[in-house]
């Protein structure tokens, strides 16, 4: 068998030991090369999409608008804070305004037909507010108001009254005209 030596490394190998480590380096120098290939391309891809980023601007038209970007990000966090401020304050202002309604036509006297009278009850989100009855007649129409203190009064409601109040508290159905 042939051997190879080497009496500088005192290394013996046979010459087919040889051309199996030649074909091992030159397999991981073609592997190498196809990584390098590969690389490359991946370098080029980047390189493009650096360069369509990058055209037309330098550094400083860059920093400009990433500066005005964050300017405008600070000024949008700005008005949503005052848009917070302004709906709490709407908020606050609708706790006292009239948010419950309850109505009921009736015909207060028998006698004309066409229930003309109602009970109109307006109430706040705390079930304050008043009452408004309004009695038409042949002799003319009289008018009525019952103040309501968190959904009670101090005066005698009357049947129409009461069903206005409950209907607008949300405890009744709601019923336009009372039926008899």
């Amino acid at each position: 068998m042939d051997t190879i030596s080497s009496e500088f490394l005192d290394i013996y190998f046979t010459v087919d030991e040889f051309l199996l480590a030649i074909a091992i380096m030159a397999a991981a120098m073609v592997l190498l090369f196809i990584l390098l290939l590969v690389n490359m391309g991946k370098t080029k891809k980047i390189r493009k999409k650096y360069e369509a980023f990058m055209q037309g601007k330098n550094a400083e038209s860059l920093e400009e608008t990433l500066v005005r970007r964050i300017q405008q990000v600070e000024e949008l966090l700005e008005s949503e804070s005052k848009n917070r401020e302004n709906i709490q304050q709407i908020s606050d202002a609708l706790k006292c305004t009239f948010q419950k309604v309850g109505m009921v036509k009736y015909d207060a006297f028998h006698e004309m037909g066409g229930k003309l009278s109602f009970s109109l009850a307006l109430l706040d989100q705390k079930n304050d507010g008043f009452i408004i009855n309004a009695m038409h007649s042949r002799e003319g129409c009289y008018t009525y108001i019952k103040e309501i203190l968190d959904g009670n009064s101090i005066i005698v409601l009357a049947d129409e009254e009461k069903e206005a109040l409950d209907i607008a508290m949300g405890t009744k159905d709601e019923k336009i005209e009372k039926t008899e």
